[in-house]
């Protein structure tokens, strides 16, 4: 039965072949979850011009069945690299054997033990972000996913602000906010929600903490949800009290910000541009310095996928990527503000997937 996992294979064939290789090692796990199917924890999967070969260990014995059937399995005991090596040593027949290897995803010590279990005659070849680059482009079951997981995330957003209220923790927020997205049926969030209230809120990836949220202060709120094994991320920020003038101004901007950006964002537009439209309406308010990190990045197995969307990035934005974008300013001493949607890129346009309150929400 031919399956959506048969055609990324197929691909992620092309781009072997394209390496001069003959077999391919994988490693990372969501590259082996995009291949075969497989969710597991423990895993590598051999890329043969044939077949493909998912070693695990016998605690998946009846799972890697049933989520890779089109996967021939080989339960062992060891390392799974140790596995594959052995496997790949019995495939090379006369002369040597040239591999590639997911260099940016394997610990010195599982390469050594693949290259040792595999012997001499396997020629090595680096091979980074290829599978990641296949990624890119979702398929209409990754799009309807991922839609279904903005909306979840959504939902949970705008019931989260409406918790927030002097005197209530970060971390009872944060808490409440992943157990509402299991509630809706989430299997967990992409991501360590965050919930930075006050001064806190300037901290770009602040952790939650016994902090309790004051009147007249900023807070930041920034979750995702993992749903059918893909992910959403968005962030709101809220203000507790009447905003004054000063905070509306920065705020503004930051929502000017993040339109320019959505405006300049297209098929076939290279990334960096897409982040200088939005830093330049921060420097023209006198910002831009306090804008410290990239306008957004790729969405979709993982919560970080190429492409980056920063700084002098040259890649050009593909038709079927799903990226966030998310431009912020963090004032040490005062607080933070960011804005940050999901968005699929169409050929014919893009779809904004998140749709929870965004202008400037006064509690």
């Amino acid at each position: 039965m031919k399956t959506a996992y048969d055609g990324r294979a197929e691909r992620a064939r092309r781009s072997m072949n394209e390496l001069g290789a003959d077999a391919f090692v994988i490693t990372h796990l969501p590259n082996v979850f995009y291949l075969c199917g497989f969710t597991g924890s423990s895993a590598a999967l051999v890329v043969l011009p044939d077949s493909l070969h998912l070693f695990t260990d016998s605690r998946y014995t009846i799972q890697s069945r049933e989520e890779a059937p089109n996967t021939r399995v080989h339960i062992g005991r060891g390392s799974v690299a140790q596995l594959a090596g052995s496997f790949l040593r019995t495939r090379v027949a006369r002369g040597r054997m040239s591999a590639a290897l997911e260099s940016a995803h394997i610990s010195l010590q599982e390469s050594v033990s693949l290259q040792e279990a595999a012997g001499a005659k396997i020629r090595w070849k680096p091979a980074i972000g290829l599978i990641e680059t296949l990624r890119e482009v979702k398929g209409p079951a990754e799009l309807d996913a991922m839609r279904r997981a903005a909306k979840l995330g959504s939902e949970v957003m705008t019931e989260a602000i409406s918790l927030v209220r002097p005197g209530v923790s970060e971390l009872d927020l944060a808490a409440e906010i992943d157990y509402r997205m299991r509630r809706k049926g989430a299997s967990g969030p992409s991501f360590e929600t965050i919930v930075a209230a006050g001064p806190r809120s300037a901290l770009p990836h602040a952790q939650p903490t016994e902090k309790r949220v004051k009147k007249n202060e900023l807070v930041v709120l920034d979750l995702g949800v993992i749903l059918r094994h893909y992910c959403s991320d968005l962030t709101r920020t809220v203000y507790v009290g009447r905003a004054p003038g000063e905070v509306r101004r920065w705020y503004k901007a930051v929502d000017q910000a993040q339109a320019a950006a959505l405006e300049t964002l297209r098929a076939g537009v290279a990334a960096g541009r897409v982040d200088r439209a939005a830093r330049r309406v921060l420097e023209r308010s006198r910002l831009g310095r306090y804008f410290v990190h990239s306008t957004g990045h790729g969405l979709g197995i993982e919560v970080h996928e190429p492409p980056r969307i920063g700084r002098n990035q040259k890649q050009e934005i593909r038709a079927g990527s799903v990226v966030t974008l998310e431009p912020g300013i963090y004032l040490e001493g005062i607080g933070g503000i960011r804005i940050e949607d999901d968005v699929a890129v169409h050929a014919s346009g893009i779809e904004v997937l998140t749709s929870a309150p965004r202008g400037l929400l006064e509690l």
